[in-house]
C-alpha cells in the first residue's frame, strides 16, 4: 500500500484555492500509484477560522467543498479535515472532524477529543469533544485517525505550575485497544522554535508506546501573526523518525507503507538551528501577509539601528526588493554614521530609500507648544513627539503609494514599553514583535552569514533611539543580555518574581523589569499583529488585563 502525505499552504475561507490545492495533490498522488492521501487539520476552511465558524454559510460551503473533492477521490481514499455540523440535541453545534473520502463520498468521519483551550488556542468556543473511538479499516489494515492534540494527551509545558497529562482522557489509548497497524495524526500546529524538539519527542514516544508507526501532516505557510512550520513526520515503531517534509515549504510525496514499516526511506533527518527557522519562519510569515491579504509592498521606517535593518532584509527576501522602499528620517539628534549606514543597508539591497529631515515639523511642534510647556523641562514628551512625526511620514508614504508600514519593534521593547504609542509601535504588521533583541542581533549575524549586507557598523554599535542627546537604550533599561533573560523566564516560563530573585537575579531590577511590563500592556493592546515564533508571543496567545493589580 502506498500513502501519499500532503503538506499545503491553505488560505482561511478562500475555499476554491484550498480545493484546487487539495485536488492537485490528489492528482498527483494518483499518478504516483497512491493508495491513501492524507491532508492537514481544519484544510477545507483554512486554520484557525476563528469566528468564521459561526457563520452557517461559512460550513456551508466547507461542505460543498468537501463534496467537491470527494468526487475526485476514485481509485484513491484521501483523508481532510473540516469543521462538520453535530446533529446530536446537545452540545456545541460543531464538531473538528477529519474526514475519509472514497470514491466520491464521506465513507468515514473521526471528531477531535482534546480541544485546547491554551495559548492562541480556543477551540472549545467552537467545537464539541469527541467521546467515542473507533479505527478505521482500510486495505486490511487498521488506522488510528487522530486530529492534532488527540495525540499530545500527554505534552511538557513550560512551567513549573501546569501538570504533564493536561486532559482527563487519552483518545490514544481508546485507540490502541482496537490494535491499530498505524498512527495518522492530522495537524495545524504553530511553529515556536522552542517547541520543535518537544514536538517530535511526543511522537516518538507515541510511536514507541504503542509500538506502531506515526505519520504526522501539518499544514505550512502563514495566517496572519500564525506560521506553520510543516515538518510533517514519518516515524517507524520504534521511534525512528525515517522521514521529516521540508519546514516552511509546501511538499507532497510518497511512501509505501512497508517501507514506513521497515524504516527503509532515504533521508537523514537533521534539526535546523533555531535562528535559521527563526529567519524562515518570519519571512514565511510577510510573504504570505501580504499574498493572502493582496497587498503587493511595504515601506519601513530605517534609521541606522539593527532593529530596522534586519526588517529590511527580511521583508526584501520575502517580497523581493522592487516591493520595499525605505523612508530615513533623521533628526538634530541622529548621528551621520546612523544614516550612512541606512543608506549603505537600502543601496545593498537595492531598495528605493528617501530621505525626509523630521527637523522642520519638529521645530514647529516645539514651536505652538512653547506656550503651552511654559516652565516645564524637557523630557519624554519631545522625545514621542519626534517619533509622532515620523509615524505621520511613514504613514503619509503609505496611503499615497498603497504600501503597508511595517513595525521594527522587538520583543524586548515591547515588553517594557520601551516604544512610542502612534509613534514608532506604529504598523500593519510587526516583524520582529517576538524576537527578544539578543536574537535580533543572532539573525543580523545569520543575515550577514556569507557577506555583510547589514552594515558591521549598525550591529556593533551601542543600541539607541537617538532622540536626545548622548542617549543610549542601557539608560533606561537593564543590558539586554540580562533584560531578555529576565523576560523571557517571567513571559515564557511564568516564573514569580521571588523565584528569579533566589536563582541569583538582582532583586531591584527584577521587580523593574516586571513593573514595566504589567504597566505597559495598555500598549501591547494596541499594537499591530505580530509575527509569532515563540510559545508565548504577545496577542491573542497572552491575555492579560489592562487594569490589575498584580
Amino acid at each position: 500500500m502506498k500513502i501519499t502525505v500532503a503538506q499545503l499552504n491553505y488560505h482561511i475561507g478562500n475555499f476554491e484555492r484550498n480545493k484546487n490545492l487539495i485536488c492537485g495533490a490528489i492528482k498527483k498522488a494518483k499518478d504516483c500509484g497512491s493508495d491513501l492521501i492524507i491532508f492537514s487539520e481544519l484544510c477545507i476552511p483554512g486554520y484557525p477560522p476563528l469566528d468564521l465558524l459561526d457563520r452557517l454559510d461559512f460550513i456551508e460551503n466547507c461542505n460543498i467543498t468537501v463534496n467537491e473533492i470527494a468526487k475526485e477521490c476514485t481509485g484513491i481514499t484521501a483523508i481532510v479535515g473540516s469543521p462538520t455540523i453535530n446533529k446530536r440535541p446537545e452540545g456545541k453545534k460543531l464538531f473538528n472532524s477529519a474526514l475519509v473520502l472514497s470514491e466520491g463520498k464521506i465513507v468515514f468521519s473521526v471528531n477531535k477529543a482534546l480541544l485546547p483551550t491554551y495559548d492562541i488556542f480556543d477551540e472549545y468556543r467552537y467545537f464539541e469533544p469527541e467521546k467515542d473511538f473507533s479505527v478505521f479499516r482500510f486495505k486490511g489494515l487498521r488506522l488510528a485517525i487522530t486530529i492534532c492534540e488527540d495525540l499530545w494527551d500527554e505534552q511538557p509545558f513550560d512551567n513549573e505550575f501546569e501538570k504533564t497529562r493536561l486532559y482527563t482522557i487519552s483518545p490514544m489509548e481508546e485507540l490502541a485497544k482496537q490494535d491499530p497497524d498505524i498512527i495518522i495524526n492530522i495537524s495545524a500546529s504553530p511553529f515556536s522554535y522552542t517547541k520543535i524538539e518537544a514536538k517530535t519527542n511526543i511522537f516518538r514516544s507515541k510511536a514507541i508506546k504503542y509500538k506502531v508507526p506515526v505519520v504526522t501532516v501539518n499544514q505550512t505557510g502563514a495566517n496572519t501573526e500564525l506560521i506553520f512550520d510543516g515538518a510533517s513526520m514519518l516515524i517507524n515503531s520504534k521511534g525512528e523518525i525515517i522521514k521529516r517534509l521540508p519546514f516552511f515549504e509546501e511538499a507532497t510525496e510518497t511512501f509505501s507503507f512497508e517501507d514506513i514499516l521497515t524504516g527503509s526511506v532515504s533521508g537523514n533527518d537533521i534539526k535546523p538551528d533555531a535562528i535559521y527557522l527563526i529567519h524562515k519562519a518570519i519571512v514565511t510569515g510577510i510573504h504570505d501577509y501580504f499574498a493572502k491579504g493582496n497587498f503587493k509592498s511595504c515601506i519601513i521606517g530605517l534609521s541606522g539601528g539593527i532593529d530596522s535593518a534586519v526588517c529590511l532584509c527580511l521583508a526584501a527576501e520575502a517580497l523581493g526588493n522592487k516591493n520595499v522602499r525605505a523612508l530615513l528620517m533623521p533628526s538634530r539628534y541622529s548621528s551621520d554614521h546612523s544614516v550612512n549606514d541606512a543608506v549603505a543597508l537600502a543601496k545593498t539591497l537595492n531598495v528605493r530609500y528617501d530621505i525626509v529631515n523630521i527637523e522642520k515639523p519638529f521645530h514647529a511642534f516645539e514651536e505652538e507648544l512653547a506656550p503651552l510647556f511654559a516652565g516645564k523641562s524637557r523630557d519624554v514628551t519631545e522625545e514621542n513627539i519626534q517619533a509622532r512625526i515620523r509615524a505621520v511620514l511613514l504613514m503619509a508614504v503609505s496611503n499615497k503609494y498603497g504600501c503597508i508600514l511595517l513595525n521594527t519593534s522587538n520583543k524586548s521593547e515591547a515588553a517594557v514599553g520601551y516604544g512610542t504609542l502612534y509613534g514608532d509601535m506604529s504598523g500593519g504588521l510587526s516583524v520582529i514583535g517576538d524576537v527578544y533583541k539578543t536574537d535580533v542581533y543572532h539573525l543580523a549575524h545569520y543575515i550577514n552569514r556569507e557577506k555583510e549586507i547589514i552594515p558591521e557598523n549598525t550591529i556593533t554599535k551601542l543600541p539607541s533611539a537617538e532622540l536626545r542627546p548622548g542617549q543610549f537604550d542601557t539608560d533606561s533599561l537593564p543590558d539586554y543580555g540580562i533584560l531578555d533573560s529576565i523576560l523571557y523566564q517571567y513571559i515564557e516560563l511564568q516564573k514569580p518574581a521571588e523565584t528569579m530573585i533566589r536563582e541569583g537575579y538582582d532583586r531591584a531590577i527584577v521587580n523593574k523589569v516586571i513593573r514595566m511590563i504589567n504597566f505597559n500592556e495598555y500598549k501591547r493592546y494596541q499594537a499591530p499583529p505580530v509575527l509569532r515564533i515563540s510559545s508565548k508571543a504577545f496577542g491573542a496567545g497572552r491575555r492579560m488585563p489592562l487594569v490589575a493589580r498584580y
